[in-house]
């Protein structure tokens, strides 16, 4: 089974070079590798992809050998170790806001004595069963992650039962949703403090966390907080930029 970049660089205590992608763009998978990211978090939460274009995406993670965090639009367990099974080498689940949730998530993906995820072995996750190291179900749960996205006060609230929960590997603040609901709740707390308690869990039960930067300050700043997962990059932001900067660029040139 490949190993996961992640993985290995969390348990040697570094951050992990993670960026992120939301469209059918292979090239982006192999460029990404190319300049030294261990991750890519592909986010099918808010961007459409058919099976058929995921299986082929996480071909080419595979290929480039880059661990691919695969945030889930869905809850149900099959399909979410159909994820596993295809390739990713990790899931991201959005609104996990109860240990109880947390827990049930863990049974969907991780094998037993961990979890209860059913076993195929035929997937690209195995080798399409040419594995031949009789180690599959450990090896999946030794190199597959869980992380789980706290973006609600309640989650804030439940944030240590959540990092205590064991197959939970990680812990990513969602500030946009995490924002709107503070904001729109009245609570007397912000998305930073909401971040440090996560992070103080987070230490605590020997877990990693993170959440997106979009600035180098910022990365800096979750850096002294003990963030280990932390988004920086991506093709949606990449596109906006580039455009904005020819379109001026063509501004001074057209003289228009």
């Amino acid at each position: 089974m490949r190993k996961s970049k992640s993985l290995e660089k969390l348990r040697a205590g570094q951050p992990v070079r993670m960026c992120a992608l939301g469209h059918f763009i292979p090239a982006f998978v192999r460029h990404a590798a190319h300049f030294g990211y261990d991750c890519i978090w592909l986010d099918l939460e808010h961007r459409a992809m058919s099976d058929r274009e995921i299986q082929a995406l996480l071909a080419y993670f595979h290929l480039a050998d880059i661990d691919c965090m695969l945030r889930a639009p869905t809850l149900g367990k099959t399909q979410l170790y159909r994820y596993l099974e295809d390739g990713a080498t990790g899931l991201m689940i959005p609104h996990v806001s109860t240990a109880e949730k947390a827990k049930a998530l863990v049974e969907s993906v991780k094998f037993p004595p961990i979890g209860d995820r059913g076993i195929d072995g035929a997937g690209l996750d195995s080798d399409f069963y040419l594995q031949g190291d009789g180690d599959y179900t450990d090896a999946a749960n030794r190199e597959t992650f869980l992380v789980v996205q706290i973006e609600t006060p309640e989650a804030v609230e439940n944030v240590d039962e959540i990092a205590a929960v064991d197959g939970v590997d990680g812990m990513f603040v969602g500030p946009g949703d995490l924002g709107l609901r503070i904001r729109t709740s009245g609570l007397d707390l912000t998305v930073d403090q909401a971040m440090q308690q996560t992070a103080a869990a987070a230490k605590k039960h020997g877990k990693a966390w993170g959440c997106p930067a979009a600035t180098p300050e910022r990365v800096r700043e979750l850096r002294e907080w003990g963030a280990t997962l932390i988004a920086y990059g991506g093709d949606f932001g990449a596109f906006m930029e580039m455009l904005e900067n020819r379109s001026s660029e063509l501004n001074d040139i057209y003289e228009t």
